[in-house]
């Protein structure tokens, strides 16, 4: 009995008047924000979902320019086929049963609940894997850069440090130089986006960063004034936050990104053009089957997608501390 009864009161001793209710309405988790499919290139998924489990994509040929005189004999260079190859070869699953029982005398739809909650794990573990891939791949990074290596992006256990009320000067200086970097290996502004876990946002946001001036956004008036995150892109890249990239010891969560040496504290940021990675799904289903064991219904779903690193130049791994 939920209400508390008066010593000596006898009235209805069993509390059996008051009937109990179960919602309709299930309490949801919360959903993480996807944002792979914003930042990567996905124009091979209908290549390979018509075709098979490879696609070879031939890289454009490096063309020589010498000097020339008047008279002189011009040797045609040989031009080089190049490729790489985008293999769908990663694939995540989930299944669970609903007896035929349970699902005609639940007042709730287990199937469909469940089957929304598997696809968004499916979809959270695709985020993840691919956000690993470019933390690997990346090309300009702070310490073993395959491309450029600058020790002012920072690197695990010795991040870019940033303290006090300047701590969100300090992405905006980053971003800055992640721009410059990415300047001079001549990828376009146009698709460049910049991903980075809340905590890096919270500093963004603080009285007194740069964020907030008029000169970062190119704007007349800044469309962040009261914090508020607008399609307006800031410094060339598009914003977006992902909880995939959280180093806090707060945050235990199996779909996290890894890095060897990041300490807790440690934010990994991830900066680039959308050209830089090509994804692609093979696979994306969910089948209902019977049980062969029982009177019940098996629910399955698969995800089998590839992701490459297209363009390392185009790939920038920032670490930053704000202690």
């Amino acid at each position: 009995m939920a209400i508390a009864t008066a010593a000596g009161y006898a009235n209805l001793p069993s509390g059996n008047f008051q009937a109990e209710i179960y919602s309709q309405k299930v309490l949801k988790f919360f959903r993480r924000a996807s944002v792979v499919e914003d930042i990567t290139n996905t124009d091979y998924a209908g290549e390979i979902e018509n075709f098979g489990d490879t696609v070879r994509i031939i890289k454009e040929p490096a063309v020589t320019v010498s000097s020339y005189q008047r008279g002189s004999v011009v040797t045609p260079q040989d031009l080089a086929d190049d490729e790489i190859q985008l293999t769908v070869d990663k694939a995540n699953a989930f299944a669970f049963k609903v007896d035929d029982i349970e699902e005609r005398q639940s007042h709730v739809n287990f199937e469909s609940l469940s089957t929304s909650s598997g696809a968004f794990a499916l979809k959270r573990n695709f985020d993840k894997n691919v956000l690993q891939e470019m933390i690997d791949s990346a090309g300009i990074k702070g310490a073993s850069g395959s491309v450029e290596t600058d020790s002012n992006l920072g690197t695990a256990g010795t991040p870019v440090t940033a303290d006090g009320s300047d701590a969100g000067d300090e992405i905006v200086n980053m971003m800055a130089l992640i721009a410059r970097k990415l300047d001079e290996q001549d990828v376009p502004e146009e698709g460049r986006w910049f991903v980075a876990p809340p905590r890096v946002y919270q500093n963004l946001y603080t009285a007194g960063s740069k964020i907030m001036e008029v000169q970062v956004t190119g704007d007349a008036v800044s469309p962040l004034r009261n914090g508020l995150v607008t399609n307006q892109k800031v410094m060339g890249f598009s914003l977006y936050k992902s909880n995939a990239l959280n180093q806090s010891a707060d945050i235990t969560d199996d779909d996290l990104v890894s890095l060897s040496g990041v300490a807790s504290g440690e934010n990994v940021v991830l900066a680039g053009h959308m050209s830089a990675v090509a994804t692609a799904s093979s696979i994306a289903k969910t089948e209902v089957v019977r049980d062969p064991d029982s009177f019940a219904d098996i629910i399955r779903g698969l995800h089998v997608f590839g992701r490459k690193v297209l363009r390392p130049e185009g790939l920038v791994l920032g670490i930053i501390d704000y202690s």
